[in-house]
């Protein structure tokens, strides 16, 4: 009898024990979600409803490079090698790349129908330059005559060709790879991650549905040799009229991926075509959100028109809308560029220098890249509070970016007499970024003489949530049912 009393009571002391400590989890896991987050601990740990246990976190720094370029309508020769813009001898785990004025900004262009014969080229350069590839199935590829359109043939399709960079399917790298309701209820491990979610077809548009036959045709087995031994995979590519944007990953990385969305806002003639403006990406990587914004501005140098500008800005902030493509109802998916916990703007801002042509020439004559750049457009605006208010940019050590004569080093100006068509060198290629958790380690101009605009690059170090190898996620609520021996304290030892 005594020996049943004493295990009585241990066992009561146990439940009591068990009862207190369940008490305390579960108001760590429904107290208030921050709104704000806190240096790289990224991500409400509420999101979806959904609580933890135990409430850690992973962040592992990856790296970002960054690239703009304005290449003044001109379409790539084959020639052209990009490795050394591309930083290829120092690679990184994200190329986001983006081009202004990949063709000529003339009518037919940007009212007509947007040629994406330059944007097929410049992908392929691109891929040539990260990939390497030297299967016969890619070399097949761009050595087809179909490449090039004539007057008999249509131009190739951009949609198909970029097919074959892809390491995944872009209906994937769209899809939501949040845990379902039915998933929360019916499990009680469950991984913040779905590797194979469930999606509903009809919530996603299909970006990859074929356009009709332009003789362009690319085999299963073409497509899948050159994916075979691609490092790098396309994950998103867009042209409006002259923007072209693509984001490539290491393939090891792309099953990470999800919430790939992209949005366009024309600012251009009337302040509704696309021969100025932007396209933004929004995606998931792991478990923080991106927003890439690559944007070609309003031009002009006279007094006034960094105006027009702030307000290209302004319009392009408040008027980008992803659309919320989540399976979880109150999800915490960023719809707005400014929603996203890493986002990095790139482009041909068209900022210039409030300085005479030969004033500006006299500081760059002496390397004085302080005194020129305490007259920059960009920096006054944003000092001011008039423009990018809250964004960082990395110092400027390099010489103005705009505007050189083809095929040469000099700028433009050096061979103007006529004062109306000289244009004052500027530093209109820039790079700029919100949010924490992100960390510039260069920046800096490339050297080549293809066009009027030096591409502009830059790399970053970026902290980036991810999920723990056995981390388990339970569902809380008034109904939850956990197994006790999940919830037992600890055993002291």
């Amino acid at each position: 009898m005594n020996q049943e009393r004493i295990k009585k009571k241990s066992f009561s002391k146990k439940v009591m024990g068990m009862k207190n400590w369940i008490g305390t989890k579960l108001k760590m896991n429904l107290g208030d979600c921050p709104d704000q987050q806190q240096g790289s601990v990224l991500e409400s740990s509420c999101l979806g409803g959904i609580g933890r246990m135990p409430l850690d976190r992973n962040v592992q720094t990856f790296r970002v490079y960054v690239a703009t370029w304005n290449v003044g309508g001109k379409s790539p020769r084959g020639s052209l090698n990009l490795d050394e813009i591309l930083q290829v001898h120092d690679p990184s785990d994200i190329y986001v790349l983006g081009f202004q004025e990949i063709v000529p900004l003339n009518a037919g262009n940007v009212l007509v129908i947007e040629d994406t014969e330059p944007a097929v080229k410049w992908l392929t350069l691109i891929n040539q330059s990260l990939n390497k590839p030297h299967n016969a199935a890619y070399r097949g590829l761009k050595a087809s005559p179909a490449i090039t359109s004539s007057l008999f043939f249509p131009k190739p399709s951009l949609k198909k060709i970029s097919k074959v960079f892809r390491t995944e399917s872009r209906r994937r790298l769209k899809a939501c790879n949040c845990p379902s309701d039915l998933e929360r209820k019916n499990s009680k491990d469950l991984c913040f991650r779905c590797q194979q979610p469930n999606i509903n077809e009809d919530d996603i548009s299909s970006e990859e549905e074929d356009d009709g036959s332009n003789g362009f045709e690319i085999t299963e087995i073409a497509a899948a040799s050159v994916g075979n031994q691609m490092k790098y995979g396309l994950i998103a590519i867009k042209q409006m009229v002259g923007i072209f944007v693509t984001v490539w990953i290491r393939r090891e990385l792309v099953q990470h991926v999800s919430h790939l969305r992209i949005s366009c806002i024309s600012r251009g003639i009337m302040g509704c075509l696309g021969n100025k403006g932007c396209i933004s990406v929004s995606m998931s990587f792991h478990q923080t959100s991106f927003c890439f914004i690559c944007s070609h501005l309003a031009s002009g140098e006279k007094e006034g028109d960094e105006l027009r500008r702030n307000s290209d800005v302004i319009e392009i902030l408040k008027n980008t809308q992803f659309p919320k493509r989540c399976r979880i109802p109150n999800s915490r998916i960023p719809t707005k560029i400014l929603e996203h916990d890493r986002v990095i703007w790139l482009g041909d801002l068209n900022y210039r220098i409030s300085l005479s042509y030969p004033q500006t020439i006299g500081l760059m004559d002496r390397n004085a890249w302080d005194a020129l750049f305490d007259k920059d457009q960009l920096k006054i605006e944003r000092e001011a509070g008039r423009v990018f208010k809250g964004w960082k940019e990395g110092k400027i050590s390099f010489a103005p970016t705009y505007k050189f004569s083809y095929n040469s080093d000099a700028y433009a100006g050096e061979n103007v007499k006529s004062k109306d068509k000289r244009r004052t060198p500027a530093w209109c290629d820039r790079i700029l970024w919100h949010g924490n958790g992100i960390r510039q380690i260069s920046y800096f101009r490339r050297e080549s003489q293809f066009s009027d605009h030096r591409p502009v690059c830059s790399a970053f170090l970026v902290d980036v949530v991810v999920t723990e190898t056995g981390t388990r996620r339970v569902p809380f609520g008034p109904n939850m049912k956990v197994g006790a021996e999940e919830l037992l304290p600890p055993i002291s030892r």
